[in-house]
């Protein structure tokens, strides 16, 4: 027995090279599972890569199509820019993943096949280097120059609005460091306060895109302008507008009502989409830098939930029924107040404000939401809320005070915005309709002929084209239908004109519309239709249904923003930061639903001047 005992000592080594070998195996594995690791991630950035290429170089070729096929398209681009051997085309191409802010490359050639080869090639290499997912392209070909002293940049911004200048910018010859239009104003690089381009903005959004900064700025500049085509992430293309306040959107040859039911979708969508857990919107964006908005205001939440219920109305989508529930609750059990059992306020909690407008617009919610859902549970708030606005109403001139102290409803400011006027007349007229009591009628008849005495046309408001086209529904009288008319006629040129796509101008043309509709079909006497200019009141709601485009955020717009998946397919203000707000979004849907409920009329009389 003895022969097969171990020693501690032999044992103490069998062990250690036990555990010695234990270890081996152990880094054997970590190893093996460690190559097969990277094995994994580079066979799928592979994979990815390649379906990239393929993408990118897919889009390219539906892009060539519809460029190509133009046979007039190289002749017609202006090579003023340079001379001789000089002479180059330039085109550049933009990609876009949809969650950052687009690459853009260019590539020049004495050729513009040359030129699109060279800048296809390029951006084909980042594709493939950055493993970049091209969802969006777009292809831009230089088409019209203009050499200036970069002194007299000023002189082209001083009398727009901001981000109106829609030309691209070359800092030199060779179109080494040349940004599109859409770069420049999506990232603030023209100061428009100062009417100058920002070198510090400018140089850091170079150095974001692994491109060389200037040390300062050239003396020589060069304007130029693009005609542009885009790719979407369904492989359809689109041939972009080039002439000025179009410039760089769609072409989209009919506002109909298919074009406007898509608007209306996807905008209530964003809107919906805003709804946070308790019942209050995300209240906006400024998306040059993904900034979301921190203020709030309980009145442009009200309006929102309006938007909700119309987009509701159009789709009868019922996902959109919680939403509307939810915003619902945060106005009703968080932000109204009963001084007396019959008297109800909205109350702006930020400010501890009572504001004429902030009644108004939930009465007139409220009422569209009992309407469209077949009930009467609102009615009694409704009527508070309308007692409310007969308490901020003088009797006997039909004028409103517009803003009371919460703490104890004392008289805070006369005068806050002429439209509370409007809301509160429509809002007390839309009231009588729902619970026919005279003495909302009565008030709103007042407040009316304050309006017509104090000319209150002169405010361009679409909330008087409301107020008036619902009171004459009740009380058709002349002098109520010639204001109606005159709110809009008065101002024809002012609205047709007018470059921003200002969103409330449709309302009040479509509401105006809705009168004039029921005059002609019931043949009302009215002795002011000599004097309305038929024709051009139908041709500029047209025009501005089709100018209003220009607000809305398509990918081609959306992809040189900071986060175009946060904003795309919804509303903004160009001139303001591209903000995108609950109740600009609001005022833009209101509009367009109006358009796309009288649609068919509009083609009516439109077909029969013609």
């Amino acid at each position: 027995m003895g022969r097969f005992l171990v020693s501690k000592k032999d044992t103490a080594k069998l062990k250690a090279e036990m555990a010695q070998k234990g270890k081996h195996r152990i880094w054997y594995m970590i190893a093996i599972v460690f190559l097969a690791i990277v094995t994994f991630l580079a066979a799928k950035t592979f994979c990815f890569s390649h379906d990239y290429k393929q993408q990118f170089e897919q889009k390219v070729v539906l892009l060539e199509e519809k460029v190509f096929s133009d046979s007039d398209l190289e002749g017609e681009i202006n090579k003023s820019w340079a001379d001789g051997e000089n002479a180059k085309y330039v085109v550049f191409f933009s990609v876009c993943d949809t969650h950052n802010r687009a690459t853009v490359i260019n590539g020049t050639g004495p050729t513009l096949r040359e030129a699109w080869d060279n800048a296809a090639g390029e951006t084909k290499k980042f594709i493939i280097k950055s493993n970049y997912n091209p969802v969006w392209v777009k292809a831009d070909i230089v088409n019209a120059t203009e050499k200036i002293d970069s002194a007299d940049i000023g002189t082209k911004t001083k009398n727009l609005y901001d981000n109106f200048l829609r030309q691209g910018i070359a800092f030199d010859d060779s179109f080494s460091t040349a940004l599109l239009e859409a770069e420049i104003n999506g990232n603030k690089i023209i100061n428009y306060d100062k009417n100058k381009i920002d070198l510090q903005i400018l140089n850091k959004y170079l150095k974001e895109y692994n491109r060389p900064g200037l040390a300062e700025i050239p003396d020589d500049l060069i304007l130029f302008s693009c005609q542009g085509y885009f790719c979407d992430d369904t492989n359809t293309v689109y041939e972009l507008y080039a002439n000025d306040l179009d410039y760089g959107r769609r072409k989209v040859d009919v506002v109909d009502k298919a074009v406007v039911k898509d608007l209306i979708y996807t905008s209530s969508q964003f809107l919906a989409n805003s709804v946070r857990e308790d019942g209050k919107f995300i209240y906006g964006y400024y998306p040059t830098y993904d900034k979301e908005l921190q203020d709030y205001n309980i009145l442009r939440h009200t309006g929102t939930i309006w938007s909700l219920i119309a987009q509701y109305k159009t789709t009868g989508d019922e996902t959109l029924v919680p939403k509307i529930e939810s915003t619902m609750s945060y106005l009703i059990n968080g932000a109204i107040e009963y001084p007396q059992d019959d008297i109800a306020y909205v109350i702006e909690r930020k400010s501890d404000e009572v504001k004429l407008g902030g009644n108004a617009v939930a009465i007139i919610m409220l009422i569209d939401y009992m309407d469209e859902f077949e009930t009467d549970k609102y009615r009694d708030l409704a009527v508070q809320l309308g007692n409310g606005i007969l308490e901020l109403q003088d009797p006997q001139t039909g004028k409103y005070y517009h803003v009371l102290n919460y703490q104890d409803y004392s008289k805070k400011e006369e005068t806050r915005t002429v439209y509370y006027d409007g809301e509160a007349t429509f809002a007390l007229a839309k009231l009588y309709g729902y619970v026919k009591d005279e003495k909302f009628l009565q008030a709103a008849q007042k407040a009316a002929d304050y309006f017509i005495a104090n000319d209150y046309t002169v405010h361009r408001d679409h909330w008087v084209a409301y107020s008036m086209n619902e009171i004459t529904k009740y009380v058709p009288e002349e002098r109520y239908f010639e204001f109606a008319l005159k709110n809009a006629q008065d101002n024809l040129d002012k609205i047709y004109n007018q470059k921003t796509s200002y969103h409330t101008y449709l309302e009040l043309l479509m509401a105006t519309f809705e009168t004039f509709d029921r005059i002609k079909a019931n043949n009302i006497q009215v002795a002011y239709l000599q004097e309305f200019n038929q024709q051009k009141f139908i041709e500029t709601i047209y025009h501005r249904a089709r100018h209003q485009l220009n607000g809305y955020l398509y990918p081609e717009y959306a992809m040189y923003l900071k986060n175009p998946a946060r904003i795309v397919n919804t509303f903004c203000v160009r001139h303001d930061g591209y903000r995108v707000r609950i109740d600009d979004v609001q005022h833009f849907i209101g509009g367009y639903y109006s358009y796309y409920k009288y649609y068919d009329r509009l083609e009516e009389y439109r077909n029969s001047n013609n």
